[in-house]
């Protein structure tokens, strides 16, 4: 139980905004492999299989964090282990602390992906019933998003920031933009490596259009559109920080991530006018449902916002 409990705590701070570089999901995963016998093959037939399969590196990165917490706490290979064991140590982890459904969902689906790898039975590893909170995104006003532009004293963090916005982009996919993705003569982005590996052509807008000429003038990027400082593609974390010293700097108290531009984008397109079917394509949602939380949150404008029974006996 003690070292379920420190495990649990160890990785989870990523979640609480605690996580160090000291400790992430390699250091986890290498535990495993020097104390689970049999974890280090697992690990290499989980990366071969991913990679293959064409699926994001992220998925390796939250299959085998989660395989690595099952394989600490029983001693065991997490191929080894049945329904009602996983099933107990998801009640372990509930009883130690408030894990997210993320956190569940990751354990089971490493689970099945790892079994049905090896030619094992995975079906009976299912999510258990999850009472999620209706709980509804953060969004910012137009003046904050314009305040948190202003706030960036550097070219490029202010034309990375007006990206995510202006496309409704996610954090890795602003990330991984190729610098010949941005279209300029067209006007559209093309994102390639969108969630699930879909891709979409979504409009850069005339400001968006002119603020990427002039960043690509002056900093002359090459495979990426944003370099990070080791000439790659500018980190998941370098992201993050500019994200959190602009909204630092603009003085605003919501509590804002890099998601949060993804919510504000679909959210003032709708109280824009645009109908909620194009808003669904646009940022790339599979599932309308996901897009109709921001009918939950947009404001109608007061041009919109009448009586219906003003109009019943208005004259055509």
């Amino acid at each position: 139980m003690h070292e379920l409990k420190n495990i649990f705590m160890q990785t989870t701070k990523r979640a609480t905004g605690l996580r160090t570089a000291a400790f992430d999901y390699k250091t986890l995963v290498q535990q495993a492999i020097n104390k689970v016998k049999g974890f280090e093959q697992l690990y290499k037939e989980l990366e071969r299989a991913i990679n293959i399969s064409g699926k994001s590196k992220s998925t390796l990165t939250n299959y085998s964090r989660h395989l690595a917490h099952l394989a600490l706490h029983y001693h065991q290979l997490p191929t080894e282990l049945d329904n009602e064991q996983v099933m107990d140590y998801l009640h372990l982890v509930k009883a130690n602390g408030s894990p997210s459904a993320t956190f569940f969902k990751f354990t089971v689906y490493g689970m099945r992906y790892a079994c049905k790898m090896r030619g094992l039975s995975y079906l009976q590893f299912s999510l258990p019933e999850i009472e999620r909170p209706d709980k509804l995104p953060v969004v910012l006003s137009q003046q904050e998003v314009k305040d948190l532009l202003k706030s960036c004293t550097l070219l490029k963090h202010r034309v990375l920031l007006g990206t995510i916005y202006g496309c409704g982009l996610r954090c890795a996919e602003v990330r991984q933009l190729a610098t010949a993705e941005a279209d300029l003569q067209r006007g559209m982005l093309h994102v390639t490596n969108g969630k699930g590996c879909k891709n979409r052509y979504v409009p850069l807008g005339d400001m968006l259009m002119r603020g990427i000429a002039k960043y690509l003038q002056a900093e002359r990027p090459q495979q990426w559109l944003f370099e990070g400082t080791n000439g790659g593609c500018l980190s998941q974390r370098g992201t993050q920080w500019v994200v959190s010293q602009a909204v630092k700097k603009a003085g605003i108290i919501k509590e804002v991530s890099t998601h949060t531009l993804r919510h504000t984008y679909a959210t003032h397109l709708l109280e824009q006018g645009l109908d909620i079917v194009t808003i669904k394509e646009l940022p790339g949602h599979e599932a309308i449902e996901t897009t109709m939380v921001y009918l939950h949150i947009a404001q109608p404008s007061a041009r919109t916002a009448f009586s219906p029974l003003d109009n019943l006996y208005k004259k055509g």
